[in-house]
C-alpha cells in the first residue's frame, strides 16, 4: 500500500560549512566547503517520507523571501503536497551548521517564519486526520505540535513525535504520542537522567507506548509496553555528513509503520535510510530514494 504521511514542522535554509574540527567556545576555526541547501527537520522528514514511497503532505511556514521561494520549490520538486505550507511576513528560518571530518556536526537554528506556526486551521486538522500517520518535531511552537498530535489521535491515525530539539512540552502532549523517536541526549533530557539505552527506553515507556532510540552508527533500539525489545544494527557505510541522517531515519520509519510493516522490518528500513543519507553532504540533497534504501537494506539485512 502507499501510505499517506502528514508532516507538521519546520522548514529552514541550511548554511553548512565543512571544517576539520568543530570549534570550542570562543574559538575560530577555518572551514573548507560551503553549501546553502534546503533543510529544517520538518521539511527534511517530509522529503524523506516522499522519497521513501509515501504520499506526503507538509504543514509549515516560510517567509516572503528568496529562501522561502527556494524552500517551497525544493519540497515541490520532491513530490511533497504543499496545501498546508503558508507564506508569512518576515524571514524564513535558517540553520547554521558546521560539519567536521568525522561527520559530526553542531547546529544553531534561527526559527524565523517557523515561530509563526502557532496553531493549525480547520483545513490543516482535516488533512492530519485524513492521513495514515502524522509526524511532528519540536522546531515549531509546541502548541501547534500538540494540536497536530491530538488531531491525529482523534482521527485514529498513527502519531509520531521526533522530540528534537528537546524543549519544555505542554501538559498532556505526550499522551497523544504513539511512537516517540529520540537520540540518547534527547532521551536523557526527557527521562530526567542519563543511563544505558535500555534504562532510557524503560523510563520513557512511562510516558509513551512505543519508543525508538537512535544510536547513530550503532543503529537503533526499540521498546514497547507489550514487552517487545529490539536492537537493530546500522549498515556500515563511509559517513560524510550526519546532519539529516536522523530525519531520513524518522521519515522512512513513519512510511514503513504507516504501511503496516512489522516493527523489526520498519526499524531496519529506517536504519538503511539514515545510513544512506550519511554518505552525502547537505540535508535535503542527501535524503535517499526508495531504490537507494532498498539496495542498502537488502545488502545489510537480507543477503548480508
Amino acid at each position: 500500500m502507499t501510505a499517506d504521511v502528514v508532516v507538521v514542522g519546520s522548514a529552514n535554509m541550511d548554511l553548512v560549512v565543512s571544517t576539520a574540527t568543530l570549534p570550542r567556545p570562543g574559538e575560530t576555526v577555518l572551514g573548507t566547503d560551503f553549501l546553502s541547501v534546503p533543510g529544517g527537520k520538518g521539511a527534511n522528514q517530509a522529503v524523506a517520507a516522499a522519497r521513501a514511497g509515501a504520499r506526503c503532505h507538509f504543514i509549515g511556514a516560510v517567509g516572503r523571501d528568496a529562501f522561502g521561494d527556494e524552500l517551497r520549490g525544493s519540497l515541490a520538486a520532491a513530490g511533497v503536497d504543499l496545501d498546508g505550507l503558508r507564506r508569512v511576513d518576515g524571514p524564513s528560518g535558517v540553520a547554521l551548521i558546521a560539519v567536521d571530518a568525522a561527520a559530526e556536526n553542531i547546529i544553531v537554528v534561527a526559527p524565523g517564519a517557523n515561530a509563526q506556526l502557532t496553531a493549525l486551521d480547520e483545513a490543516d486538522l482535516a488533512l492530519v486526520a485524513g492521513g495514515d500517520a502524522v509526524v511532528c518535531q519540536l522546531e515549531i511552537p509546541p502548541e501547534a505540535v500538540a494540536q497536530a498530535l491530538r488531531a491525529g489521535r482523534g482521527g485514529g491515525i498513527l502519531t509520531i513525535l521526533n522530540a528534537a530539539p528537546v524543549r519544555p512540552l505542554p501538559d498532556g502532549l505526550l499522551d497523544a504520542v504513539d511512537v516517540l523517536v529520540v537520540n540518547r541526549g534527547e532521551a536523557a533530557a526527557l527521562a530526567g537522567a542519563d543511563g544505558s539505552p535500555g534504562e532510557l527506553l524503560e523510563r520513557l515507556l512511562a510516558a509513551v507506548p512505543r519508543v525508538v532510540l537512535t544510536l547513530g552508527a550503532a543503529g537503533a533500539a526499540y521498546a514497547d509496553r507489550t514487552g517487545v525489545r529490539l536492537q537493530v544494527p546500522a549498515p556500515r557505510v563511509e559517513a560524510v555528513d550526519s546532519t539529516a541522517a536522523g530525519d531520513a531515519f524518522t521519515g522512512a520509519l513513519a512510511v514503513a509503520l504507516a504501511e503496516g510493516r512489522p516493527v523489526l522490518d520498519a526499524l531496519r528500513w529506517a536504519c538503511a535510510a539514515g545510513a544512506c543519507c550519511a554518505r552525502r553532504r547537505g540535508a535535503s540533497p542527501s535524503l535517499p530514494t526508495v531504490a537507494e534504501i532498498t539496495t542498502l537494506y537488502t545488502a545489510t539485512y537480507v543477503t548480508g
